[in-house]
């Protein structure tokens, strides 16, 4: 017994004792809270800043491997003449064409007209797109009546049909509102389409013993198991609607010029440095489009989509 009580002693100073020398806080990261792993305060910095870096770096990489890519061929492959006229080196764009502002604003006012066109054309096409797919989800006669003319307002040439849009809806900013729709309205049909016939079974089962409506269907089952391939659909619309910004531009040369008429122009005049500025402007934009709507995906389906497929 006495031994024991001595036991019981030591084992109390020793845990006495480890307590004050261990650490004082931790904490679980973020990150690894499935896993239950543990950082400490300077730990969990440094693991957002790899984070951060994993993010960051590989964009400042392939940047730099484009502008080498750049002066390699403006320098390397081409004589002085001919690097005036074709490839332009980027200190030369940017000095003669970003930074001075009687250069840089005709394109950005030709950058907002297209933001405006683009994102008005976007929000139709996702409107019609998913109505449309609505629609032909409730019968197969449906689907077979109607996909057809999906397709074909995919593969049809816009040069074809621009006289017809002209005198439909003008030759400005409706004009290029139409075209923005046709050439993004297909992802969104194709995407809603297939993520409404996706769900599963069983589900669809379990709404049937219930004695569930149609539209209550459709409500609670088919359109949010649909909603992660619809915001991929929306995610590929938003680069189209870009696309068909500057088509419409090309098409349609009346009223504001946008950044579609401003790249035709300044390769009329040979206007080389203005012309590159103009593309990695538009190419810009639809980058910061693609990202935005990309992040618009993960915060709506992102978490519980995830989820659903680690639980499978």
């Amino acid at each position: 017994m006495t031994q024991t009580r001595s036991s019981e002693a030591v084992s109390g100073e020793w845990s006495q004792e480890t307590t004050r020398h261990s650490p004082a806080v931790t904490r679980i990261d973020p990150v690894g809270k499935a896993s239950g792993r543990t950082l400490s305060g300077d730990a969990a910095g440094a693991a957002r800043a790899r984070r951060l870096a994993r993010s960051v770096l590989p964009v400042l990489g392939t940047v730099v491997v484009f502008l080498g890519i750049w002066l390699a061929v403006s320098y390397l492959l081409l004589t002085p003449q001919r690097r005036e006229i074709l490839v332009p080196p980027p200190q030369e764009v940017l000095t003669e064409a970003i930074l001075r502002w009687s250069h840089l604003r005709p394109m950005l006012r030709a950058l907002l007209l297209d933001v405006q066109v683009s994102m008005v054309g976007l929000v139709i096409a996702v409107v019609l797109g998913v109505a449309a797919a609505l629609v032909m989800s409730q019968a197969p006669w449906l689907e077979r009546g109607l996909y057809p003319f999906a397709i074909l307002l995919q593969v049809v040439p816009i040069l074809a049909i621009v006289p017809l849009i002209g005198l439909w809806f003008d030759y400005g900013f409706n004009g290029r509102v139409v075209v923005c729709v046709i050439i993004a309205i297909f992802p969104m049909i194709a995407n809603t389409l297939f993520g409404i016939h996706s769900v599963d079974r069983g589900a669809h089962d379990l709404f049937t013993l219930n004695r569930a409506t149609r539209w209550q269907r459709l409500a609670k089952l088919s359109l949010p198991g649909a909603l992660p391939s619809m915001f991929a659909g929306l995610r590929i619309s938003s680069g189209l609607s870009v696309i068909g910004a500057l088509v419409g531009d090309f098409f349609f040369v009346q009223g504001q010029p946008g950044l579609g008429t401003l790249l035709s122009t300044y390769i009329s005049r040979v206007q080389s440095t203005d012309l590159f500025a103009a593309i990695l402007l538009s190419s810009l934009y639809g980058v910061v489009v693609f990202a935005l709507f990309s992040a618009l995906t993960s915060v709506a389906v992102g978490s519980w989509h995830g989820r659903a497929r680690a639980d499978l």
